[in-house]
C-alpha cells in the first residue's frame, strides 16, 4: 500500500467515511447505471443494452431524430460543462449509443452496432478521425463527468430505501 492510498484510507475511516467501488455494474445497472442515467437526463427513451464487454451489455442505445447541435447542448447542460463534439455523421441523430467513462478507442466496435452517434467521456486522437471515416458523430463529455450519474443515483436510492444521508464530493479534473 502506498503512503498516499495509506493516508486517503484513513482519513475515510477517522471519519468514519463508507468507501465503495463498483465500477462496470455502475455502467450497465439499467436503471440506476451510469448510462441509464445519462439516457435519462438527455431526455432519451426506450433506451435499450448494447455494446459487449466481459459478458455484459453495458452501453445504451436509443433510436431517436434529435438535431446533432440539440444533443450537444442537452449533454453540456447534463454535464454541466464543455463537450468536444465531432460532428462527422448525419445533422439528426438515427441511433444514439451511451458508454459512460473511457470508451472512444471502442469506436470500431461501435460502429459494428450501427451507431450514428456515439456518446462516450473520453477517447484517442484516432477515434476522431475513425469517426470521420465511419460518418458518425462522437461526442466526448469527460470521462469523470460522465461517470457521476450511477454514483449519485445510487446513494440517493440507499439513501431513501435505509434512511440514510449522502453528500457527492464533486472533485473534477477536466478530463
Amino acid at each position: 500500500m502506498t503512503k498516499a492510498l495509506r493516508r486517503q484510507l484513513e482519513l475515510t475511516f477517522e471519519n468514519n467515511i463508507a468507501v465503495y467501488s463498483a465500477h462496470l455494474p455502475l455502467d450497465l445497472h439499467p436503471q440506476l447505471g451510469n448510462n441509464a442515467q445519462l439516457a435519462a437526463a438527455l431526455g432519451l427513451k426506450s433506451n435499450q443494452p448494447f455494446f459487449e464487454e466481459k459478458g455484459q451489455l453495458i452501453g445504451v442505445k436509443a433510436r431517436v431524430s434529435l438535431p446533432c447541435n440539440e444533443l450537444d447542448r442537452k449533454l453540456q447542460k447534463a454535464l454541466s460543462g464543455p463537450v468536444k463534439a465531432f460532428m462527422f455523421g448525419p445533422k439528426k441523430t438515427g441511433t444514439i449509443g451511451i458508454i459512460t467513462g473511457g470508451a472512444g478507442s471502442e469506436i470500431y466496435k461501435v460502429a459494428k452496432e450501427g451507431i450514428d452517434t456515439f456518446v462516450t467521456g473520453e477517447a484517442p486522437y484516432w477515434a476522431a478521425v475513425a469517426a470521420d471515416e465511419f460518418g458518425m458523430n462522437l461526442l466526448l463529455g469527460g470521462h469523470y463527468a460522465s461517470e457521476v450519474f450511477g454514483v449519485k443515483a445510487l446513494a440517493a436510492h440507499l439513501s431513501k430505501r435505509f434512511k440514510v444521508p449522502w453528500a457527492f464530493i464533486d472533485c473534477p479534473t477536466g478530463m
